[in-house]
């Protein structure tokens, strides 16, 4: 019986160190925001970035110069960034596998 139980953990553990880095890399890949999870109450505000996100995305770009192009580039990303920090809590998949390999380890 002790083997069987050792022969699990080392299978957990094997699992675990392999499924973690793939998920962290997925995570980073994954990191685009979205507008479907903003709450009533952010709402104007999101409405005022989209609406400036349309005024830039319209603009002629062309006769800008780089430093005016690298000025609206770093103020997308920091509406980018004002808009991930109204996201919830997330879990990862690594995560999740864990826990259910957990739970059916501890339900037998």
């Amino acid at each position: 019986m002790r083997i069987k139980n050792l022969l699990k953990l080392l299978c957990f553990v094997l699992f675990v160190s392999i499924t973690k880095p793939a998920a962290a890399a997925t995570s980073l890949l994954n990191t685009k925001p979205t507008i479907d999870s903003v709450t009533h109450s952010d709402s104007v505000m999101a409405q005022q970035i989209l609406q400036r996100v349309a005024e830039i995305q319209s603009m002629d770009k062309s006769n800008l110069s780089s430093s005016d192009k690298a000025k609206l580039r770093a103020e997308l990303q920091g509406m980018r960034a004002d808009m991930g920090d109204h996201h919830g809590v997330y879990i990862s998949v690594g995560a999740a596998i864990i826990i259910i390999l957990l739970l059916i380890l501890i339900l037998r």
